[in-house]
């Protein structure tokens, strides 16, 4: 149900960082007193071997959170998650296409909308599609995502960019234009689920307590740069400085703590949680520590009430820090769970228990 499909607000909900972050967050604004404490790691062993393309998390009790200056990332609190595994990489093109031909699935973009699910949309104009980044020829201003959003008929993660053009020679991207039911299909074909919000951010972290970014305070500590992100001017000019413009193949950049790779940058994440933007000052309310939450039993995101959202996490190739800098670890995004883009993409866990 691609609501809103062919107009800007479906460029609104579906690309997750939909729009820029307050400058205070860009550099993180000096505070007397932090709100983070140490991460307390469980030490009880993996439960077995590592399944295939996975790594152990091992759970423990952490600071949760991010900016104060951004409403939805705050206040910082306490979490609690289980051990599990969780894969090393984003799913590939070439594992999401492993699963369609066992399945025969075809994703959300790729089916055509219904009249009933679009009313007052001209037939002509349900045909399938998704949203495609597409930068402008010039600079222009950033009060408008649409500028740089289209939707694209017949976009796919088969043909990202909605020509003829294929992923055969990227068997290693990212897969993209991945919706979330689309995501949840895979990961229970492949004997998994998608991470909840608590288990991304602690998996992310790495080990560390209240950093910046999944490695560190240093964006490019020995001037390295850690997370395929966006250089240059955005959204006109990416300058590809890090090695990549646009996607880039899974594990191009250093692993965290925990020996995952991408889990900022590259692409935005789904994760299980419905998104509300006071779901933290809920759970830090309660004071006690949040034990292995799963988020809220519902969706809100004032800015679009009505459309269900669910969690996005680790930011995309497209964020910068001159508009979006959802990199950094303890940021959210979000993205109407019936929409798909060029920049969203998906990684699964398993339990330690096996669920």
């Amino acid at each position: 149900m691609l609501r809103g499909a062919f107009t800007a607000s479906l460029i609104f909900v579906a690309i997750g960082c939909d729009r820029g972050r307050p400058a205070s967050s860009i550099v993180e604004p000096t505070r007397a007193v932090s709100p983070f404490t140490a991460t307390i790691p469980n030490t009880a062993p993996a439960p077995g071997p590592a399944p295939a393309g996975m790594v152990w998390i091992p759970g423990g009790e952490f600071s949760m959170g991010g900016s104060a200056d951004v409403p939805d990332e705050g206040p910082v609190h306490r979490a609690y998650v289980d051990g599990f595994w969780m894969d090393r990489t984003e799913i590939t093109n070439a594992q999401f296409a492993e699963f369609v031909r066992a399945t025969g699935y075809r994703t959300v973009a790729e089916r055509t909308p219904r009249p009933e699910d679009l009313p007052g949309v001209p037939r002509d104009q349900l045909v399938a599609g998704s949203v495609v980044f597409t930068p402008p020829k010039e600079p222009v201003p950033l009060d408008v995502p649409a500028r740089w959003w289209s939707y694209v008929q017949r976009a796919s993660w088969r043909h990202p960019d909605g020509t003829r053009k294929t992923i055969d020679r990227n068997d290693q991207h990212a897969v993209v234009h991945i919706a979330y039911d689309d995501a949840a299909a895979y990961a229970r074909w492949a004997g998994k689920r998608l991470p909840t919000e608590a288990e991304f951010e602690f998996a992310a972290r790495g080990g560390l307590a209240g950093r910046r970014y999944a490695w560190g305070d240093e964006l490019r500590p020995g001037g390295r740069w850690m997370a395929n992100t966006f250089q240059g001017h955005f959204p006109d000019d990416d300058t590809g400085e890090d090695g990549w413009r646009g996607l880039a193949p899974v594990g191009s950049f250093p692993a965290n703590g925990y020996g995952l790779h991408d889990i900022t940058g590259n692409v935005w994440e789904w994760c299980s949680d419905w998104y509300r933007p006071d779901e933290y000052a809920a759970l830090a309310a309660g004071g006690k520590v949040a034990r292995n939450p799963t988020g809220p039993p519902s969706s809100l995101d004032p800015s679009e009430p009505g459309v269900p959202k669910r969690v996005q996490r680790g930011g995309s190739f497209l964020c910068t820090s001159t508009y979006c800098t959802r990199y950094l670890v303890g940021a959210r995004g979000r993205g109407d769970v019936s929409t798909s883009a060029s920049h969203v993409g998906f990684r699964c866990v398993k339990s330690g228990s096996g669920r």
